[in-house]
C-alpha cells in the first residue's frame, strides 16, 4: 500500500514538474528585460544590424520572420520604403534536458537515502537566433535593386495579431 502511495504521488510530482517547464511563443517583442525579442542597432545612415532571439517554443520560420518584419519596421521608422540584407544567418542551439521520475529519497537521522529512479526521461530543446545587416534603399536605388524588399508589403503581411486581452 505505501509502495502504490509513493509511487503514485511521485506521478503526480512528476507531472506537475513537466508543465512547469512547458515553454511557450514569446510575442513579438523587445529584447529588452525578455529572453527573446528583438534588438537593433544603427551602423550607419542608412545600415542597421538587426537580431531576433526566441526560445524552444519558437519555430525557426517564426524567428525569421520576425526578424524581417523587425528590419521592414526600422526601414520605415528611419524614413525609408525599401531595404536589402547584406549580411543574414539563423543559427540553432540546442541543449539537452533531463526529468528523473521516481522516489528520490528520504531523509532520517543517518541522512538522506536514495532510491533508484524508475526512469530517466532526457530530450533536446532547440532555440533560435537570427541576425541580419541592412542597408536601406532610396527610391532610384530600389529601381535598379532586384533584392529589393518594400518594407510597407511586409508589415502588412508579417505584422502579428495583438495578443487576447488579460482577464
Amino acid at each position: 500500500m505505501i509502495g502504490s502511495m509513493k509511487t503514485s504521488g511521485f506521478i503526480a510530482l512528476a507531472a506537475l514538474l513537466a508543465l512547469t517547464g512547458c515553454e511557450t511563443q514569446e510575442p513579438f517583442q523587445p529584447r529588452e528585460g525578455h529572453s527573446s525579442g528583438y534588438t537593433d542597432q544603427r551602423l550607419g545612415s542608412n545600415r542597421y544590424r538587426v537580431t531576433y532571439t526566441g526560445n524552444a517554443a519558437t519555430s525557426r520560420e517564426t524567428i525569421e520572420n520576425f526578424l524581417l518584419l523587425r528590419a521592414a519596421q526600422v526601414t520605415l521608422q528611419s524614413s525609408y520604403r525599401w531595404f536589402v540584407f547584406d549580411t543574414r544567418d539563423t543559427q540553432a542551439k540546442t541543449s539537452y534536458h533531463t526529468d528523473f521520475v521516481g522516489w528520490p529519497g528520504f531523509h532520517d537521522r543517518f541522512g538522506w537515502y536514495w532510491h533508484d529512479w524508475d526512469y530517466a526521461d532526457s530530450y533536446p530543446s532547440t532555440r533560435y537566433d537570427a541576425y541580419a545587416e541592412i542597408v536601406m534603399l532610396t527610391p532610384e536605388q530600389a529601381h535598379g535593386e532586384a533584392r529589393a524588399l518594400d518594407a510597407n508589403d511586409i508589415v502588412a503581411r508579417l505584422t502579428p495579431p495583438p495578443p487576447p486581452p488579460k482577464h
